[in-house]
């Protein structure tokens, strides 16, 4: 994702965070905690088994321990779900008692 930031020059989905959080009074983690481990295809063009394997296993948790913690991943658009389940394995590796998930639209047809 480090080319469509510099594309881009914003990430949307950590602006969307930063705005709920300071509306609602939430600690906002910063998305490096939460890493990729290893490459990924794009997955625009894959289907939807395709791509819960692709990101299957793919990110780590690199902060502090969450054990008891609920955590709200915030995103712009949930195609298929397989990246933010992915993500909420990770958190759930790192001690996360409750993963929720927040989008502002869903991509229809997948």
């Amino acid at each position: 994702h480090q080319a469509r930031l510099k594309e881009r020059g914003f990430n949307q989905s950590q602006l969307l965070a930063e705005t709920l959080c300071r509306v609602a009074g939430l600690p906002l983690l910063q998305p490096e905690v939460l890493r990729r481990e290893r490459a990924t295809q794009q997955q625009i063009h894959l289907g939807p088994e395709e791509r819960r394997q692709n990101v299957s296993g793919a990110f780590e948790w690199a902060g502090p321990p969450l054990t008891g913690v609920s955590v709200l991943l915030i995103d712009d658009v949930a195609t298929t779900g397989a990246t933010l389940e992915a993500c909420g394995e990770a958190l759930h590796a790192a001690g996360a008692t409750r993963v929720w998930a927040l989008t502002v639209a869903r991509a229809l047809g997948e």
